[in-house]
């Protein structure tokens, strides 16, 4: 069975609301086929009293903003949190920088939300795991960051790279920026299935 086949034989269509390219993989390494359409929401208007409450808030946007009767609609956000302080995506290359000598060499959290609305119902939940950046002098960051665009990664870095993450703890795929494990549950709570699942 193809996954054009499966999502045929739940009458589901998936939407993916976000530009992510690193979602779009999790996703299509599932075997799920789906429509992308980026979510068009004012992110720094949300606020939230803390970066898991603001993660499954912006994912909830997400989706709202995408939603269709006929459609799985899934809206995802990740950020990273150290020591109270919340990173997005860096506004430059200079911010980047600057982000990733606050986290490198320090454990921090890195949270994801996830939203999926389908058949007038929505569930929203969010994933925590750990990460631990190297110890990197000031030259190696600036050649990371030229090396690696990093200006659409939250906390100015990938895991999927290899290059600068010593440890992690929890998902690998929550810290990539979709938390799979999950998501496949209640993706089949609503009849849609994975292939390779």
């Amino acid at each position: 069975m193809t996954a054009k086949d499966d999502m045929n034989a739940n009458n589901k269509r998936i939407i993916l609301a976000s530009a992510s390219p690193r979602r779009r993989e999790i996703l299509q390494s599932n075997g799920l086929e789906f429509e992308i359409r980026p979510a068009d929401i004012d992110e720094s208007a949300v606020r939230a009293p803390s970066p898991r409450m603001l993660v499954k808030r912006l994912s909830a946007a997400k989706a709202r903003a995408e939603q269709q009767p006929d459609a799985a609609v899934i809206g995802a956000d990740t950020v990273v949190a150290l020591r109270g302080k919340v990173y997005g995506k860096p506004c430059s290359y200079k911010d980047a920088e600057k982000i990733l000598s606050r986290l490198c060499g320090r454990w921090h959290s890195v949270y994801t939300g996830v939203m999926v609305i389908c058949d007038g119902r929505e569930i929203c939940f969010s994933e925590k795991s750990k990460v631990k950046l190297k110890k990197l002098s000031v030259d190696e960051i600036r050649k990371y960051v030229d090396d690696v665009n990093p200006l659409d990664k939250a906390g100015a870095y990938g895991i999927q790279d290899g290059l600068i993450v010593e440890k992690y703890r929890g998902s690998y795929t929550n810290i990539v920026g979709l938390p799979m494990e999950k998501l496949a549950k209640v993706l089949a709570g609503f009849g849609v299935r994975n292939v390779n699942g």
